[in-house]
């Protein structure tokens, strides 16, 4: 079947590009009053001063508001889970590799929980954010298809540079809600991204009827399970006629979520959120070696494995009675501050999962967001620490992003990477830049510059 998105189907803004973003440009500087407002369609006016009052940056990235795990865990329990495939069936016919739009389908926050489509577009909008676990309501990223249209509960079209965000304004998109059919809660969002071809009347119409599908097919559903328990009678519970399951009234405690955050830093921080309250500790550099290390090896290590990745091969055995120590006065530490994370023993490992934000980063590479993941690297891990798994670690993460970042990153993002300290003395990297930087850029020269001191250096 081929696309429904064809680039023959064009549609303008109302207005001009340019004229919208000066306008943009009047409101952010506080000038509300500015002539040029009233050339902007209300709805996106009205949305823009949401926005405001909602302090939302003009050039700032969606917070990710979900891990790759807590993302998984969610969305198998969503309600839309349940016809992800008739959205791809629907919005996505025949190749969706190579649609030229994204799909994404997100929860009643605005939250996407599914980044689907076209491998390019992913690619690029995946740059600014557009990824799963991602939060795009208009309190986080301001005017834009999905969150705008959480806001007013209607499907709307967003032009490129009605969004607010000026990283979002290369693209343009069509979302619409989608509610509960019989209490009209709403449940998500469903949105289409890309260029011109997807804010056309089509596409609204295509998005619109795929809110309703999703809608009459949940009905249906219900329906056809409530008659299957009607039919089984009322003693039914799925294991055996007659038997019922009694379910515990008491409330199971909130699970504890840990973080520890080693980039950029040698003194990591130990971040612990559970039972409404969170908790900030400091660990010292042998403490913050011996739990990354148990993090990164979730499945646990020997004394002697953990002795070796800490201490060195050579140095292992002689300090065997050192790691007992280190790891008697770690419990202790723990004990206080985060009790659920005190480690277990023989193997030595840790009982809850402990995340880390190199790992984030790594998490937010494999979804294609590479701004985000560059945002989120504030530097090699731990980078006092000669630990040989600590070593190993930080060489894994800061490979991981060079190569992901060189293989799909955008020019932007590949340039904002080489003036990190893990990018400004990476030849191969400016070269690439150089490379693709249009030939009248005014960048080039200073990449030239560059690349010839690191030659006259090496």
């Amino acid at each position: 079947m081929p696309s429904p998105w064809s680039e023959r189907r064009e549609v303008s803004p109302e207005t001009s590009r340019l004229l919208i973003e000066r306008a943009h440009e009047e409101l952010v500087a506080g000038n509300a009053a500015d002539h040029r407002l009233g050339d902007v369609r209300v709805l996106v006016r009205d949305s823009w001063r949401r926005s405001l009052e909602s302090l939302v940056a003009a050039e700032a990235l969606p917070p990710l508001d979900l891990t790759a795990d807590e993302l998984e865990a969610y969305r198998q329990g969503h309600p839309l889970a349940a016809v992800i495939d008739m959205v791809r069936g629907l919005l996505l016919p025949g190749d969706a590799s190579e649609s030229g739009v994204a799909v994404a389908v997100g929860d009643a926050a605005g939250r996407l929980l599914w980044v689907e489509g076209d491998r390019h577009v992913r690619r690029l909008t995946g740059a600014m954010g557009f990824v799963e676990g991602a939060n795009w309501s208009e309190d986080a990223v301001g005017t834009a298809a999905p969150g705008t249209a959480l806001a007013l509960d209607r499907s709307v079209q967003i032009h490129g540079a009605e969004h607010f965000n000026r990283l979002v304004q290369p693209w343009s998109c069509t979302a619409a809600p989608v509610h509960d059919p019989e209490t009209r809660r709403l449940l998500g969002v469903i949105d289409v991204t890309g260029g011109a071809q997807a804010v056309t009347p089509q596409a609204q119409l295509l998005v619109d009827a795929t809110a309703r599908a999703i809608e009459g097919e949940l009905l249906v559903a219900r329906l056809k399970e409530r008659a299957l328990r009607q039919a089984q009678g009322p003693g039914h519970s799925g294991q055996g006629p007659g038997r019922t399951t009694r379910r515990p009234t008491a409330r199971r405690p909130e699970p504890t979520r840990a973080t520890l955050r080693v980039l950029g830093r040698d003194r990591a921080l130990l971040e612990v959120a559970g039972d409404g309250a969170e908790t900030v500790s400091e660990l010292g550099a042998r403490h913050a070696e011996l739990l990354l290390m148990l993090a990164v090896h979730r499945q646990g290590l020997s004394a002697d494995r953990l002795g070796e990745l800490v201490y060195g091969e050579a140095a292992a055995e002689s300090s065997a009675v050192t790691l007992r120590a280190e790891m008697v006065r770690l419990r202790r530490t723990l004990a206080g501050a985060a009790p659920a994370l005190v480690p277990e023993s023989r193997p030595y490992r840790l009982g809850v999962e402990l995340e880390t934000d190199a790992h984030q980063v790594l998490s937010l590479l494999d979804r294609g967001a590479h701004r985000v993941a560059l945002a989120a690297y504030r530097g090699d891990v731990l980078p006092d620490s000669v630990a040989p798994g600590v070593e190993e670690f930080r060489d894994t993460v800061r490979t991981a992003l060079r190569e992901a970042l060189m293989a799909e990153a955008s020019i932007d993002v590949l340039l904002a990477f080489a003036d990190t300290d893990a990018g400004s003395g990476d030849a191969e990297l400016l070269r690439l830049c150089l490379s693709m930087l249009p030939a009248r850029s005014p960048r080039r020269t200073g990449l030239v510059t560059r690349i010839e001191k690191l030659e006259a250096d090496s």
